[in-house]
């Protein structure tokens, strides 16, 4: 009978004990989706935006640093691939100096390291992921191009093509006359065309496709991959109770947030509760 007593006890006790282990603290994530500010071209659309480097843009920058430096983040995650995939160390921002913001329009500098700096951050981690070789491209577009094409739908891709043109030249517009934290704030509001509503962008893309061949689906597949690799990285980095400000183009905003918002352990927090401009 003790002996029965005992085999009990082994079994429970550790249970009970897991069972009271409090849960770690969550990592709030800050899914940032910006524009390109040194319209480096390389997306399917683009929307060129103005110079950042002159003062009246650099006082814009400076006061959304000021609004983001309020999260108090603990870790910056920018749209960069590591060269050591095992830290995910960002290798530029050691060398990040104040004269960087004059000439280099790039915005995982404008933003992403003039918040460390202005926040103290030190960890500042590249966690984006790139197509590879002999492996599918990540956004394989051509392939929907061709299968349009092949099918009489060009005109139809066109037509959904000038939606995302559209939207993107009245970003342009506004960029000229508004401030940067402004269409910031608007950028990533939930329910604009760039963040919470970007799924219905791309889904679009699944009615190219019959038969065998289904070149929007597979667009979609693929560019969810490549947004979940990159989560994944930020998880490998991430420390109970950080906060995480994750920034990259605004095409990655509506799977990040999707991330964020439903991985065990992780909090979706929306940059509109910090950009002060409206």
């Amino acid at each position: 009978m003790l002996k029965i007593l005992a085999a009990v006890a082994a079994l429970v006790l550790p249970t009970a004990a897991f069972a009271q282990a409090p849960a770690p603290e969550p990592v709030q994530v800050m899914v940032l989706g910006v524009p390109h500010l040194d319209n480096p071209g390389q997306d399917v659309h683009n929307a060129v935006i103005d110079p950042v480097t002159t003062p009246e843009k650099q006082a814009q920058l400076a006061r959304i640093a000021q609004d983001l430096a309020r999260f108090r983040p603990t870790a910056i995650a920018l749209e960069r691939v590591a060269p050591d995939s095992s830290t995910m160390v960002d290798p530029h921002f050691a060398d990040f100096s104040s004269d960087w913001l004059l000439s280099r329009p790039d915005e995982r500098v404008q933003i992403g390291y003039r918040l460390a700096a202005l926040a103290g951050v030190d960890r500042v981690y590249a966690v984006d992921e790139q197509d590879r070789d002999g492996q599918p491209g990540y956004f394989p577009y051509r392939a929907v191009v061709a299968w349009a094409e092949s099918n009489g739908r060009t005109a139809d891709l066109q037509a959904w093509g000038g939606v995302v043109q559209d939207y993107l030249a009245d970003v342009e517009r506004r960029q000229r006359t508004e401030t940067l934290g402004r269409l910031l704030a608007d950028a990533n509001a939930p329910g604009m065309p760039m963040s919470t509503a970007n799924a219905a962008m791309y889904y679009q893309f699944l009615r190219f496709g019959s038969g065998d061949e289904y070149p929007g689906a597979d667009l979609n597949g693929r560019w969810y991959t490549r947004n979940a690799v990159i989560f994944a990285r930020l998880m490998q980095v991430a420390r109970p109770g950080d906060r995480i400000v994750l920034m990259f183009g605004s095409g990655h905003a509506y799977w990040l947030r999707h991330f964020a918002s439903t991985t065990l352990g992780y909090v979706l927090v929306e940059p509109t509760d910090y950009l002060t401009e409206r």
